[in-house]
Order: structure tokens, then C-alpha cells, then sequence
């Protein structure tokens, strides 16, 4: 099979969807890589490593386009690369589909074979190509949310880790998977004071066993919620529904429940967000102000720390592109039932029900294609 990559248009997106050391194993099981000129400058993989590893470098984005059979991607594809999308070709890529009308009709309309990382399944229902970047979203959203406190950036002027005397920062965390988990983790080293929120009792066990007296766990409901955003300074949005938009769960009344200058970090937004006021931001640009309250939304925060982001994702998509090149979807799809629900649109059927749900479009399951 002919694989390619090409450079991410996404503003501020740095990460690239194959490393140097990537193409050396799908060139050892056979097939040829192209990788466009310069797409993996942004995470500090020149050319000439590509070119060593045995990839064609190609000038342009339409020409991996032109000559692959599948391109592996970070991003999902953005207007500009619709008209390079053929019909049959793979992309393999974060597709993020119930968060733009507009995309999946352009996946559908161009007949291709659409596998979102976000919702292939492990063998126990985990996300196993989402759990990279979650992890690393998860951190920034303190790191970026400490830094959005303080007053230069219009925040309160809180420290979440306070100091001899003064008071810690409050830090509410609104779902207790893998982004919420990191984030836990990264807030507690900062020595916030931390609440977590979830609507499954067994986590908020594990987490409680976990991470004992170091947090509070609560159960999550809206008057929780209502209850926790007066005392918060930091809030993290961290809920996710695997394919499906995110539920929205903090409203524009909510906002004048908090305290003026509190940060809210919505983690969701590539899922359209947990927060009614979200709206997409980017790295340079990446706050906005709604009723005195700091709205951080970058969509691709991993993005940020471009070469450990695309370490850790390759490293996770990997195996499953060396199964779809050695075996061809159909084949791979068949053998691994976690892999086939990673299978968003199919020769322009809609195959993802969430998305259907989303836009109330029609639904094919992938057992009535192949």
C-alpha cells in the first residue's frame, strides 16, 4: 500500500501523523511512504530524516494526496483538502465528525474511507488512540488554566498552589476519565485543592482509593455542579461521549454563579464543548472573556508540545496502520471489531451512529457493507 502524511494546515498545529521512525516500519512490511516537504518540521523531524528512513518526499500536500492509497493525519481534513479526498482512499486521522455538519458531508460526498482515531475501541472499550493526547490535554489544562489565573491574563490573580499562609486555588474537575485523571494529577502536584465530578460511582472509587484525602469526589449532577462553580477558580471541562458532541453541561447562567477572573479550561471543545459559551480558540489567540469569566478552548492542545504529542501518538496508531496497509480495511476491520467502530463513513454512507444522532442523518452499520 502507498501510505503518505502531509504538513497540518490547522493554525498552530505543529504535530504530524508519521514520524522518521514510522516510516521504517511500514517500508519493513512492504509498502512505500511518501511525506510531504516539510511536514514534520513543526515537531522537529526535518526532511532529510524522512528522506534516511526511506519515504519519498513529495513537494506539495495534493501530491501525497494524489499518490496515496491512505493518509495518516493528526487533524480532521479542513476545506482546503476536501477536493484532494478520492473516493476509496483511506484517511486515518482524529476525524471529531458530530462537531461539523460541514466535514461530514464533505467525507461522505467524496466516497472515502474515514477511520477516527477517537473511536476505535480496545479490548476492554477503552480509546486507545485517544488516551495519548487526553493524558496530555489533561496536563495542559493546568498548566494553561495556572497560567489564565493570573491577573496579567485577566485572570484573578490566584496562585492554585497559594503559599505560607494563603489560601490554595480551587480547581473543579468536571469528569474523571483520562483527561480529568491527568488533570488531577497535574493539580494536585501544584497543590490545588481539588474536586472531581463524574456520573459513574465505580470511578469515582478508583479514584477515590486512588487519590484519597488529596480530593474531594462528588457525584455528578447539575445542582453538584451548580454547588461547586461559586468556590471554583479553576474549572476543567473534561467529559466526553465517544463519537457524540459533548453533553453541555455548564450554561451561560452559569457564569454568574462564579467568582469575576475564575478560568474555565473546556478540554471538550473538539467535541463542541461542555460549556454553552465555548467557541473554538487557537494558541495564539487562545482566550476569550463571556460575563467576566476566562473561557480557555484551544481545539488541538496537544498541539502546543508538538514533539512529545506526536511521539505519543504514533506511537498508539501505529500497529493499527501496519494492520490496515499489510491487511486492507475491509480484512483488518473483520479481524478486529475495536478497529471497525473506528470506521466513520464508508463509500459515502454514514457509519459512525453517533454522528447520525448528532446531525439526525441517516445510519449504515458496517455490517451491512462488507
Amino acid at each position: 500500500m502507498k501510505i503518505g502524511t502531509v504538513k497540518e494546515i490547522k493554525r498552530y498545529e505543529y504535530r504530524v501523523g508519521l514520524t522518521p521512525s514510522n516510516v521504517k516500519d511500514y517500508i519493513n512490511h512492504g509498502h512505500e511512504v511518501y511525506v510531504q516537504n516539510g511536514a514534520g518540521a513543526g515537531a522537529s523531524f526535518s526532511s532529510e530524516e524522512y528522506a534516511a528512513a526511506g519515504a519519498t518526499i513529495l513537494g506539495t500536500a495534493k501530491e501525497v494526496w494524489d499518490k496515496c492509497d491512505m493518509i495518516i493525519k493528526v487533524k480532521e481534513p479542513l476545506p482546503d483538502e476536501y477536493p484532494h479526498i478520492r473516493e476509496g482512499q483511506i484517511v486515518y486521522t482524529y476525524l471529531h465528525l458530530a462537531a461539523s455538519r460541514e466535514l461530514t458531508d464533505a467525507m461522505l460526498a467524496s466516497k472515502c474511507k474515514g477511520v477516527a482515531y477517537e473511536t476505535i475501541e480496545d479490548t476492554v472499550g477503552g480509546l486507545p488512540l485517544l488516551r495519548p493526547m487526553s493524558e496530555i490535554a489533561g496536563k495542559l489544562s493546568i498548566q494553561a488554566g495556572a497560567r489564565c489565573l493570573e491577573k496579567a491574563m485577566g485572570g484573578r490573580g490566584v496562585l492554585l498552589g497559594g503559599a505560607v499562609g494563603v489560601k490554595k486555588g480551587e480547581c473543579v474537575i468536571i469528569g474523571g476519565g483520562v483527561v480529568g485523571t491527568a488533570a488531577m494529577k497535574m493539580a494536585i502536584g501544584l497543590g490545588a485543592n481539588v474536586t472531581v465530578l463524574d456520573k459513574s460511582i465505580d470511578r469515582l472509587t478508583y479514584l477515590d482509593d486512588v487519590f484519597g484525602s488529596r480530593i474531594q469526589t462528588m457525584y455528578s449532577t447539575q445542582a453538584a455542579i451548580e454547588e461547586v462553580l461559586p468556590t471554583a477558580d479553576l474549572v476543567v471541562s473534561a467529559v466526553l461521549v465517544p463519537g457524540a458532541k459533548a453533553p453541555k453541561l455548564i450554561r451561560r447562567h452559569h457564569l454568574k454563579l462564579m467568582k469575576p477572573g475564575a478560568v474555565i479550561v473546556d478540554v471538550a471543545v473538539d467535541q463542541g464543548g461542555c460549556c454553552e459559551t465555548t467557541t473554538p480558540t487557537y494558541h495564539d489567540a487562545p482566550t476569550f472573556v463571556v460575563d467576566d469569566i476566562v473561557h480557555y478552548c484551544v481545539a488541538n492542545m496537544p498541539g502546543a508540545v508538538s514533539q512529545t504529542s506526536t511521539t505519543a501518538l504514533t506511537n498508539a496508531t501505529l500497529d493499527y496502520g501496519i494492520m490496515i496497509a499489510n491487511m486492507g480495511l475491509e480484512a483488518a476491520i473483520a479481524k478486529d471489531t475495536g478497529l471497525k467502530l473506528g470506521v466513520n463513513c464508508y463509500h459515502g454512507k454514514l457509519t459512525c451512529k453517533e454522528v447520525a444522532e448528532a446531525f439526525e442523518m441517516e445510519y449504515t452499520p458496517m455490517d451491512a457493507l462488507v
